[in-house]
């Protein structure tokens, strides 16, 4: 949040001028004051950026990054999700997706203003999350109407976002963490909880069927060893266990009649 240099036309002040760290954003070389967040819009911004961070798709982000697309421009959205490199200074160009949040004391003609240079300079999808009256995101994309997304609906962002987000975890903890324990659970190959749950019974099972082979003095080959480890199918598993239990020649005989 900011306000705009009253003067017309453009200003004096450059990209290059403006110091990491400083509070100051630029539009058309006029400095733009940026207030420090309030406590809701904080927790907010944390939350958001860690529920957009971990989806299996993004692979940079960063809160209040300044991104210069001109010398004469520097914007800095509260949450940018892409072309964020880990290195010191301004970013060259714009993210693909810009959240922002919008709190009481939103000065709303420089928001627009944001929100236009950002989509004028490439970003493709601009999210302004309301967190005054009716929780909603406002979707802004260049060459498209105006989108509300409401709470209880997700929003989707091709092309930059694998999973849809929904709107609620953009602001409250609770839902933010559903989300970002699934989206970790699918950088790891895993499509839910229930699943990772499911793997640690496979791999049990697995466990004690080669331990029985093993204290039955069953000769196991590196062949066999390895179709067992591999095998995924539970009922599959318990089979071969109960026929482990009993064999009396190889292990060959567990794979009988298959």
């Amino acid at each position: 949040m900011g306000t705009k240099a009253s003067e017309s036309g453009p200003g004096p002040f450059r990209a290059h001028q403006i110091p990491t760290g400083s509070r100051y954003e630029l539009s058309d070389g006029h400095a733009i004051y940026c207030a420090p967040t309030g406590a809701r819009g904080s927790q907010s911004n944390l939350v958001g950026g860690a529920v957009l961070d971990s989806d299996p798709q993004v692979d940079s982000s960063g809160v209040d990054a300044g991104f210069s697309p001109e010398p004469n421009t520097l914007r800095a959205p509260d949450i940018a999700i892409g072309n964020v490199p880990n290195e010191p200074g301004w970013v060259k160009g714009v993210p693909p997706l810009a959240v922002e949040y919008a709190d009481t004391g939103q000065d709303e003609a420089e928001l627009q203003a944001k929100i236009r240079e950002l989509l004028d300079a490439g970003t493709r999808y601009v999210w302004v999350v309301r967190l005054v009256g009716p929780r909603r995101v406002e979707v802004h994309e260049r060459d498209a109407p105006l989108r509300l997304v409401a709470e209880g609906e997700t929003l989707t962002a091709p092309g930059v976002l694998r999973n849809p987000v929904p709107v609620k975890a953009l602001y409250d903890r609770s839902a933010a963490h559903e989300q970002v324990l699934r989206n970790l659970l699918q950088r790891q190959g895993y499509d839910s909880l229930d699943a990772v749950r499911d793997e640690g019974k496979i791999e049990g099972k697995i466990e004690a069927l080669l331990a029985t082979l093993e204290v039955r003095q069953i000769a196991v080959t590196e062949e066999q060893r390895t179709r067992i480890s591999a095998c995924r199918d539970m009922e599959t598993l318990n089979r071969w266990f109960r026929r482990a239990i009993t064999v009396a020649g190889d292990a060959t005989e567990i794979f009988d009649s298959e």
